[in-house]
């Protein structure tokens, strides 16, 4: 390009370089460009320290929450149990039969349970009053009657 063709398109002289110039040039902007990042793996190193410590706070909060977990279906647990054996105690009282016997959780179950163990426990049998027939007394025990029939019999 001639030089009345370079004015007319920049409207002014351009100025040409020499590699020299254009290396400080290059270096003084790269320089620039450095200072603004020079902390930058100072501050990727500490975010990494927080990346990680807030991995393991997360970890032990996991941790701690897992054992809440854990110690909240304990207590739950007990305080059922603890339930059913008030339940169980109060049936107990009320019937006489031991709570040890009764397994019901709740009181209707357990006083079904009461009911049918004293059933079996105490049966109501017929009792014989014809002295003639069983030898004995009207009242007395099954084994009492049985011991008179057989003294009468033998």
């Amino acid at each position: 390009m001639s030089e009345t063709a370079k004015q007319e398109t920049n409207g002014s002289e351009e100025k040409t370089f020499t590699q020299s110039e254009m290396n400080a040039i290059i270096n003084d902007r790269l320089k620039r460009e450095r200072e603004k990042y020079s902390d930058y793996e100072a501050l990727k190193d500490k975010a990494s320290k927080y990346d990680s410590y807030e991995e393991s706070s997360k970890t032990e909060l996991q941790k701690i929450t897992e054992k809440a977990e854990k110690l909240q279906k304990e207590l739950d647990s007990m305080k059922q149990a603890e339930s059913v054996r008030g339940i169980r105690d109060k049936i107990a009282k009320e019937t006489g039969v031991p709570a040890e016997l009764l397994s019901g959780t709740t009181e209707e179950d357990c006083k079904t349970q009461a009911e049918a163990i004293k059933a079996y426990a105490n049966p109501s049998y017929p009792s014989v009053t014809d002295k003639g027939e069983s030898g004995g007394n009207p009242g007395t025990s099954t084994a009492q009657q049985f011991a008179d029939w057989a003294n009468q019999v033998f």
